[in-house]
């Protein structure tokens, strides 16, 4: 209590140093190191979120700086991140995931859950468009498969059943067991795959991805986050499915064994 208070330079040089290195990833990996034993190591299902960049639209201006006025009239212009960047914010994308909503200055966040208990497996953020979330899947797995000699299996949206995404899994010793998207096209999974009880099975633990990102929206800071640039928004990202796993933890250690039965494909 008699101490003296520090100095706030300090922090705000340590912070930089948190912001700039690869602590979030190394905490992340102890968290999971101790969770070990009740993840799953050979199911999981991946999928991507949205995360709101702190940026407004009116700061995504023409890029070489031709627009009219302040940029908060932009009705009937055609906007594009191929000539358009955010003046506040240039790493993050004018995006939108599905039909019928409207873009917003957002990054992916992508997520590898495990099937057993919903724990998150592997975190990383990246730029929003539409290959994101296939790349950062295939990053992913390939990480999680580094040294083995099993084949696991992912499940995923229809988002994912495309023909380089589900052929590059399988080179990667990874059964996709991704939703077919068959409407007015072939899908590219056959029955060789379908038929399969774990397929099915998989497809029934894809609500645990979901509930993860509900968590991190709802409860952590990932709405809208208050950091700009691709590096800074990783971070807490990642932080925030450490603290996510480390919440669950507790509860599945008091459960007595005969409960932690494996739910997977």
């Amino acid at each position: 209590m008699d101490d003296g208070v520090w100095n706030h330079a300090v922090f705000s040089k340590n912070r930089d140093r948190l912001l700039t290195s690869e602590v979030a990833q190394r905490f992340f990996a102890e968290v999971n190191r101790q969770a070990k034993k009740f993840m799953s190591d050979e199911h999981f299902t991946v999928d991507g979120t949205l995360i709101q960049a702190w940026a407004s639209q009116k700061s995504f201006r023409p890029k070489d700086g031709d627009g009219p006025g302040d940029g908060g009239n932009f009705h009937g212009q055609k906007r594009s991140n191929k000539i358009h960047e955010s003046t506040t914010d240039p790493d993050a994308r004018l995006y939108k995931k599905s039909y019928g909503k409207e873009s917003k200055l957002s990054y992916l966040g992508h997520a590898l859950v495990e099937n057993r208990n919903g724990l998150i497996a592997a975190a990383m953020v990246t730029h929003a468009d539409g290959y994101a979330e296939r790349d950062a899947a295939l990053l992913m797995l390939e990480k999680k498969q580094q040294g083995r000699t099993r084949r696991s299996t992912v499940g995923a949206d229809k988002a994912y059943d495309t023909e380089d995404f589900v052929r590059t899994v399988r080179e990667l010793q990874v059964t996709p067991h991704v939703t077919k998207n068959d409407s007015n096209r072939a899908s590219n999974l056959d029955r060789r795959t379908t038929r399969q009880p774990g397929y099915a099975v998989s497809l029934s633990r894809r609500w645990l991805i979901e509930k993860s990102f509900a968590w991190l929206k709802q409860t952590g800071p990932l709405r809208q986050v208050k950091l700009r640039g691709l590096e800074k928004v990783d971070w807490p990202f990642v932080f925030s499915c450490a603290a996510h796993n480390l919440l669950r933890l507790p509860k599945l250690m008091a459960q007595p064994p005969g409960k932690l039965r494996e739910q997977c494909a």
